[in-house]
This record gives C-alpha cells, sequence and structure tokens, in this order.
C-alpha cells in the first residue's frame, strides 16, 4: 500500500531516552540524568508519573539554543555536580537525547574529563548510553541503558555464586515482584536488571525521597559475570542474530551462559521459563507453580466458548505484542493485525514463532507504523477488540469494541504498574480481563441486557 503522508499521527512509540530513564531507575541509589534539554525530561516525567503514579525525578544539562552551536560539554559538567549535590547518588545514569547527538557531543571523553577535573571530590559512578530518539524506540533505549550497566560496572570476573542473572525487559512492576516469586520457589534469589518493582511502586512515606529506596544493587550488577547462567526475555532465538544485549556481552566476556527467551506469556511460553530456570539451577518445578499452570488449563476451558474466534488487533512493544499473540493464539482468540513503532526486529518471524501451529491464518503485521496506519488497515478487518496501551482508546470508542489495556502507558485507568502479565498467574489474570470485556460487551450491547452469561 503506497503512503499518502509523510507526518506521524499519534505515534506508536515513545523517545529512546525515556527506555533508558527507565531502566536506571531500577538501580539501588541511581539518579536518571538527560543530556539534552529541559524539555526532554519534563516529557519523559510525565509520561512516567501517569502511568506509574510515583514521584520521578530526571536531572538534565538543560542545554539552550547556543549550546547547539557551542556544545553542551559545561552544562552536563555542571549538570553533574549539581546532580550530585541535590541527591547524593551512588551512580548517574547518564542518557543522551537527539539534540547532543545531533551536534556530536562525546559524552565518553566529556565523563573522563570531567573525572579528572574533580578527581579531589567524593564522585558517583557514571553509566552512559548513546539514546537519540531517531534511530531507535523507549525499547532500545531500555536494553541499551541494561546492556551499558553490565558493561561498564562488571570491570572483572567475580567469584562464582548462586543467583541467576534475569533481564526482565519492560514489564510491570507486578511483574518484577512476581518473576522474583518465581526464582524463589527455585531455591535462588535472582539478580534482576533492572528492577524498579519498589523505586517505581513503592509504598506510602511520610517524607519524600529524591531517590526511592529499592533497585539492584550495584555490588549485584557486579557480580552478575560470576553467575551459574543468565535469563534474558524478549529477544527468542528469531531476534538472536547480530543483537548485542546485557546477555550477549557476559556470555561473550564472562562465559556466563545464556538463555534468551521470549516474555513467558502464557503457557508454552511460561513452561519454557521454567524450563530454564530447572536447567540453571538444578531445581525441579515447585509444586505451587504446577497447580498454577493447572489452574490456568481449567480456566482456559471454562472460558474457551466466550473468546474463540474474537477478532483482536494488537499493538506496541515488539517484545509484549509477541508475547500477546503467543498467549491470545492460545486461548482461541485470533489475532488479525499486529502494529509497532519499532522496526528492523524482524517482528515477522517473532510472531510466526510466537503462534507457532495454533493459528490457521498469521496475522498481518506492521512495522514501523503509527496509530494512523493501523487504524486505516484495521477498519476493514472487523474486529472485536483491541489490546494495548491506551493509545488506542479513541479507536476502541470510534468503533465500538472493547480495549484490553496492557503494557505501557496506561493512562486513563488506574493501576497500569500493577498488572501482572507474566508467569501462569499472570496468564490467568489477563484471561479474565479478556473474557470479562467481551462478556461485558455483550452485557451492554443486549436491548435487554443478561443477568446469566
Amino acid at each position: 500500500m503506497e503512503k499518502r503522508y509523510v507526518s506521524t499521527t499519534n505515534a506508536c512509540k515513545l523517545c529512546t531516552p525515556l527506555g533508558a530513564t527507565l531502566a536506571f531507575r531500577g538501580v539501588q541509589g541511581a539518579a536518571p540524568f538527560l543530556h539534552g534539554s529541559q524539555g526532554c525530561a519534563t516529557y519523559m516525567r510525565r509520561y512516567i508519573i501517569s502511568h506509574f503514579r510515583e514521584p520521578m525525578d530526571i536531572a538534565s544539562s538543560s542545554l539552550g539554543e547556543k549550546h547547539a552551536i557551542y556544545g553542551g560539554g559545561a552544562n552536563l559538567k555542571k549538570g553533574l555536580l549539581t546532580a550530585m549535590q541535590k541527591y547524593n547518588p551512588r551512580l548517574i545514569g547518564i542518557a543522551t537525547t537527539c539534540l547532543t547527538e545531533t551536534i556530536g557531543d562525546d559524552v565518553a571523553m566529556l565523563l573522563a574529563e570531567f573525572k579528572r577535573e574533580f578527581s579531589e571530590l567524593p564522585l558517583a559512578e557514571l553509566v552512559h548510553v548513546s539514546t537519540p530518539s531517531y534511530s531507535g524506540t523507549h525499547m532500545d533505549g531500555f536494553h541499551a541503558a541494561v546492556r551499558a550497566l553490565a558493561m561498564q560496572q562488571c570491570r572483572d570476573k567475580a567469584a562464582p555464586h548462586t543467583s541467576v542473572n534475569i533481564m526482565p525487559g519492560f514489564v510491570s512492576a507486578a511483574d518484577l515482584r512476581h518473576l522474583k516469586e518465581i526464582c524463589l520457589g527455585f531455591g535462588v534469589e535472582p539478580t534482576l536488571l533492572p528492577d524498579y518493582s519498589q523505586t517505581l511502586d513503592g509504598p506510602a512515606l511520610d517524607e519524600y525521597q529524591p531517590i526511592p529506596d529499592g533497585g539492584t544493587t550495584l555490588e549485584a550488577i557486579r557480580a552478575m559475570s560470576g553467575a551459574p547462567g543468565s535469563i534474558e526475555f524478549g529477544v527468542g532465538p528469531e531476534r538472536s542474530k547480530n543483537l548485542d544485549t546485557a546477555g550477549t556481552w557476559l556470555e561473550k566476556e564472562y562465559g556466563v551462559p545464556l538463555h534468551r527467551l521470549g516474555l513467558p506469556m502464557g503457557l508454552r511460553r511460561t513452561d519454557s521459563f521454567l524450563d530454564a530456570l530447572s536447567q540453571v539451577t538444578g531445581a525441579g518445578v515447585p509444586a505451587e507453580m504446577e497447580l498454577e499452570r493447572g489452574r490456568l488449563v481449567d480456566a482456559m476451558v471454562d472460558g474457551h466458548k466466550y473468546v474463540s474466534g474474537a477478532r483482536a488487533i494488537v499493538y506496541g512493544e515488539e517484545e509484549l505484542v509477541a508475547g500477546l499473540i503467543a498467549f491470545l493464539s492460545e486461548i482461541g482468540v485470533v489475532p488479525v493485525l499486529v502494529g509497532t513503532g519499532g522496526k528492523g526486529k524482524n517482528l515477522g518471524a517473532s510472531i510466526a514463532a510466537a503462534a507457532g501451529d495454533c493459528l490457521a491464518e498469521p496475522p498481518r503485521v506492521l512495522e514501523g507504523v503509527d496509530f494512523y496506519e493501523i487504524a486505516e488497515q484495521a477498519r476493514e478487518l472487523t474486529p472485536d477488540l483491541l489490546v494495548g496501551n491506551s493509545k488506542g482508546y479513541r479507536y476502541s470508542r470510534e468503533w465500538n469494541i472493547p480495549l484490553v489495556r496492557v503494557g505501557f502507558p496506561i493512562h486513563d485507568r488506574f493501576g497500569g504498574q500493577r498488572l501482572l502479565h507474566l508467569g501462569h498467574r499472570g496468564a490467568l489474570a489477563l484471561y479474565d480481563r479478556i473474557v470479562n470485556a467481551i462478556l461485558e460487551k455483550k452485557q451492554s450491547d443486549s436491548p435487554i441486557g443478561y443477568g446469566y452469561l
């Protein structure tokens, strides 16, 4: 189909440094820092706070017009000193923006100069990552920041230990807590990188904490090189070639065995995750997790008559949509279109691998698209429901079909950070929401209403 427009209308992605700031927030004592204009930090804070309902400080070098000519090195150094004075962080995670990447600031060189010039001060650890938004999405920034944390903090081969490295990708705070619970069931305490389960979903406090408690400790990050194995989500075998991540770097540099899996959503993918954990730990699957699996299967049988044959439009981050397709294809929902703002990620192969032999026809796959393009093709497919973040609400309303909210951002509902998606328990929670969305639509469309369905 030939495009009749060149602009982006309601993008199906967010900016690259936003993902990096989220990853940095998952490190204990870390302060996210943007090398760029103040407006970038304000935009990202608005998005993150609206979803997580938590404060989110993001420091900035606050560049103006003149810095586009003369460079932002002086502001970067001044901003780092100010951030250290205000927050007293253990680590500052520095992400670049479009402006500083375009003018060509050499951040690595500037940070080396900064360390020499202020060597007499007790400086925080500095981790930097290149994240221009014109070359990726928030997911690219997220993974790049995780890789930078591993590369720039794992400086030596650590002593062998039993903690398993898990790079979970961009999932909810509830998902991170559940992953830790699953690992503890296998008798090991994992090192999650990142872990914002508390820093972005914490308890009520009497006083505001600029850097909230929680997160992966620097000591745990540095010890990742001595782990018995790493499990990395969202980058399954169909995306493995030429993909540099924290897991591939730890394997290449320190020989840490790597298991690359899709997000463990639904039966098959969760089973693969539990099998990988068994291989790394040498422990069998706990009985409680077998029971959770059985409850999910029982629910699938009970609810199949409601969801079977329902036609779905799925959109969001490429890793999330692949996980959703894996699950939807198991429960009888027919995904007819899959859309993502990212491109060049071999999404078609990921979707085909996720669906396996569960679908009679593969869905239409759109990469590098906005919601205008998704809607343009979706209208002719007569969908029964949308599955994705809040940005699809206008189409749910226009087409009078339910929107099952998953992913990021969720701005128009409460508790988006606590939605559970992963594992058998997460699949059951998502299944209940899908079934009930379909039942509610049938109930509200009925001229008489149904009290019993």
